[in-house]
C-alpha cells in the first residue's frame, strides 16, 4: 500500500490504530473459515466520523474496504479476498442507548453480543440471537453475517 495512503489513514485514526506490518496483518487475514486474504492495511476507527473519512479516501483511490467485527463468521465475510483495507470495529464498542418504550437499542458495531444481551436483560428486554460465538462475536458481525444460533428456530436470525 502506498505510503501516502497509510499516512492519511494514520492522520484519521492515529498511528496506533493503523496496522501495515506483515505480522500484524496476518491476524486480520482470516475469519473462522479456512479462507485467507491478506489486507494491505488494517484501520481501527474510533468514531463514525473516522469511518466516513476512511471510506472517502478509499473510494477516491479505488481501494477495497472490508468491514470486520470479531472475525468469528463462518462464511468468509471478513476475509479481504482482494486486499485493501480491513476496517476493524473493535474500538467502536459502546452501547449508546436502550429505549425500552420503543424496544430499540442503538449500538456501535463492535459491541460484543453477550454484552448487548446482558444490557437489554437488565432493562427487561430480550435480544434473541445467540450464535455459538456469543461471548466474543459482535453485533456488527451478526448483522453482516445474518447470525442466528439455536434460538433462530423460534425467533429467527439477525436481520436488518
Amino acid at each position: 500500500m502506498e505510503q501516502q495512503l497509510l499516512e492519511a489513514l494514520k492522520d484519521i485514526s492515529g498511528n496506533e490504530n493503523v496496522i501495515s506490518d506483515e505480522t500484524g496483518l496476518l491476524a486480520y487475514a482470516y475469519d473462522a473459515t479456512r479462507l485467507k486474504g491478506t489486507p494491505n492495511a488494517v484501520v481501527r476507527p474510533g468514531s463514525e466520523e473516522e469511518v466516513s473519512k476512511i471510506l472517502i479516501i478509499a473510494n477516491e483511490r479505488g481501494v477495497p474496504v472490508v468491514p470486520r467485527g470479531a472475525g468469528s463468521g463462518l462464511s468468509g465475510g471478513a476475509v479481504p479476498s482482494r486486499g485493501g483495507i480491513v476496517l476493524s470495529f473493535e474500538r467502536m464498542n459502546r452501547i449508546i442507548s436502550i429505549d425500552t418504550k420503543n424496544r430499540i437499542v442503538t449500538v456501535q458495531p463492535g459491541v460484543v453480543t453477550a454484552d448487548l444481551q446482558a444490557a437489554v436483560e437488565e432493562e427487561g428486554l430480550f435480544y434473541p440471537p445467540d450464535p455459538g460465538s456469543l461471548a466474543f462475536c459482535t453485533i456488527g458481525g451478526n448483522v453482516a453475517e445474518n447470525a442466528g444460533g439455536m434460538r433462530a428456530m423460534i425467533y429467527g436470525v439477525t436481520c436488518v
